[in-house]
């Protein structure tokens, strides 16, 4: 079996890998780094053609982004998801389609790519060529997955982004029996420090910082990945208002997440059964509280910007690349009674990262914005911190070769370093293919 990375190999983002058994290829993931840039997965038509499958290990854009590329590129073969999966890949793409245009893109390419998809269930195996298949979940967004890759001589077992204790939303990653020679494991926090907090207290500090901010009358803006983190904080400030910790004061939700938070309603059953039964046992649906304020419309936002008294605001996009967030910045972001809570990872080169790291101008849809508001981080991950995925390295049983991907090249080399004391640990480089 042979491993070649067209994307994500020492940096976050165009998650693209082909595994070839020497008879089939197949793509684990095709997404695009959005950044100043908007960088795609280094493959070419001619790689492309001997492509047999996709298999999409979750929706968002830096694993699923690239699939209209493709099939604008000449792919006509299947895409593999779990059914939360397609269904808000289809919302994702659209929104990256509006925002960004990418000119190589064609309708046709996108009507073939719409006719593509195939859905699996969890631990369904799928068989493409003389590769079998499955998907296992990964405890990252509704629908995410592990994939499991063999030729029936060697197996291999792709994290994809994971995360191993439960939220809100989610259970964690199910680690039980799983077998696999060769483990392609995201690193986002690989670094010997990324030991996280736990979510109670960090949800603690969250709150007493809102709270401060509500009661000076400022609004909080916490802008979010559409799926994912906007639905775990959205749950958790529900609670929160519910139960008298937080003053009720609207809560705006802006850009595609309530798009994702009925694409979540109705799957449901891929959450956490806690959740289920709320749902199904009660009168009370937190998809639907009364508490969340969509903004549906341009007028409306530029309404929720300019009214008095406090709110919080919870909008796309995470890394303030693009969405409904510029506007509120460019509206509030002068004023140091407001507040901006980044919840989410930050990647290198983008407005978010530039905002945590303390600049006070920052360039967002071609204008200059002053950053005068106050700018905290209260870290909500979907992503394994150090020690989870240690944790995921010992429960694979018969272990013998990482590739370490997804990361910043410090991070993942420290964990590079830290893990070849016991396995053959690699960062990969991209398009160069390695033997398994």
């Amino acid at each position: 079996m042979k491993v070649t990375f067209f994307g994500g190999a020492d940096e976050v983002g165009r998650s693209c890998i082909k595994i070839n058994s020497g008879k089939t290829s197949v793509l684990l993931d095709a997404g695009v780094k959005i950044g100043q840039v908007t960088e795609y997965p280094d493959i070419s038509k001619e790689q492309l053609g001997s492509i047999e499958a996709v298999f999409i290990s979750h929706s968002h854009l830096d694993h699923v982004g690239f699939l209209p590329h493709l099939f604008s590129m000449g792919y006509r073969g299947t895409v593999y998801t779990t059914k939360p999966t397609m269904e808000l890949s289809n919302v994702i793409i659209s929104d990256y389609m509006r925002i960004s245009n990418p000119k190589d893109v064609t309708k046709e390419g996108l009507a073939r790519m719409s006719k593509s998809y195939k859905v699996v269930e969890f631990g369904e195996e799928v068989k493409v060529g003389d590769l079998r298949l499955k998907f296992i979940p990964s405890g990252h967004i509704v629908g995410s997955s592990m994939i499991s890759v063999t030729d029936g001589k060697t197996t291999l077992l792709y994290s994809g982004d994971i995360n191993l204790t439960r939220t809100k939303l989610l259970e964690g990653a199910d680690i039980r029996n799983l077998n696999a020679k060769v483990l392609i494991m995201e690193s986002t926090y690989g670094g010997r420090k990324d030991i996280f907090p736990k979510e109670g207290v960090v949800m603690q500090k969250a709150l007493k910082s809102i709270k401060e901010t509500i009661n000076a009358g400022g609004k909080i803006i916490i802008p979010s990945f559409a799926v994912g983190r906007a639905q775990e904080v959205l749950l958790l400030l529900d609670d929160y208002i519910n139960s008298g910790l937080l003053p009720k004061v609207p809560i705006y939700v802006d850009g595609m997440i309530n798009k994702a938070m009925r694409i979540h309603r109705h799957n449901v059953i891929y959450c956490r059964q806690e959740l289920q039964r709320r749902i199904l046992m009660s009168d009370y649906d937190p998809f639907k509280s009364s508490n969340f304020i969509p903004v549906e419309s341009k007028a409306q936002r530029s309404k929720v910007a300019a009214e008095g008294g406090s709110a919080i605001i919870v909008t796309t996009s995470g890394m303030i690349t693009g969405g409904p967030v510029m506007y509120y910045l460019a509206k509030l972001g002068g004023n140091p009674a407001n507040k901006l809570i980044l919840v989410g990872y930050q990647a290198e080169g983008t407005p978010g990262r530039q905002i945590k790291d303390g600049v006070k101008r920052v360039k967002l849809d071609n204008t200059m914005v002053n950053i005068g508001l106050t700018v905290e981080s209260s870290h909500l991950s979907a992503h394994a911190d150090r020690g989870q995925l240690e944790k995921l390295i010992k429960s694979v049983h018969g272990l013998k070769t990482i590739f370490i991907i997804h990361g910043e090249s410090g991070k993942s080399e420290e964990l590079k370093e830290d893990m070849s004391k016991n396995y053959h640990a690699i960062v990969p480089k991209r398009d160069i293919e390695y033997e398994v």
